[in-house]
């Protein structure tokens, strides 16, 4: 189970954390905000499992949460989503935005760096952004580079190094509530 569905669901504040998120982990007030303001709750009442890798149907229904659960309507275009989903509003969301297009939505898949900034840029409706080709990962034609010299000019992300990126590493739930917070903010 990756989201915690339970009306008694845990607040993160200063004396109610999860066992798993010590207070002064880097993600740690990512996640107390993420929780306070609906995003997403923990893996169980007492853990959130920062470190477990974030699925693509939860980053989009993360972000979906976060920008206020707009209600969708029309028809699922997606072959493998059902209503009884719990991200099946956020996928509708996301297909509406551009962010996933096609007849699948491989809510299961790893959530990649890339794939993070693009959603997170998107949302912020793509604006123009020039790629200073920093990063020797992340070819100045890719389809991600605009999004990444977004996310580093806004402060959501840095590169893993000072000249890589990392495009294809896979982000976990700890990093992904601390790119929504910082690209929310």
């Amino acid at each position: 189970v990756y989201l915690y569905k339970n009306a008694s669901s845990p607040k993160v504040s200063k004396s109610n954390t999860f066992t798993d998120v010590k207070s002064n982990a880097e993600y740690a007030s990512a996640v107390a905000w993420a929780v306070e303001k609906g995003v997403t709750t923990g893996t169980t009442p007492t853990t959130f499992s920062p470190d477990n890798t974030c699925t693509r149907a939860q980053i989009l229904t993360f972000l979906w949460r976060a920008v206020g659960s707009p209600k969708m309507s029309g028809s699922n275009p997606f072959s493998d989503v059902k209503q009884s989903d719990y991200y099946y509003d956020a996928a509708l969301w996301a297909n509406s935005k551009g962010m996933i297009t096609g007849n699948t939505f491989a809510g299961d898949t790893p959530c990649t760096r890339s794939a993070t900034v693009v959603y997170l840029w998107q949302n912020a409706g793509k604006p123009s952004t020039s790629y200073g080709g920093n990063f020797v990962d992340v070819n100045s034609t890719s389809a991600y580079a605009q999004a990444v010299a977004w996310a580093v000019n806004n402060g959501v992300t840095s590169g893993t190094s000072a000249t890589t990126f990392s495009p294809d590493t896979t982000c976990t739930r700890g990093q992904i509530v601390t790119f929504l917070q910082r690209a929310l903010k």
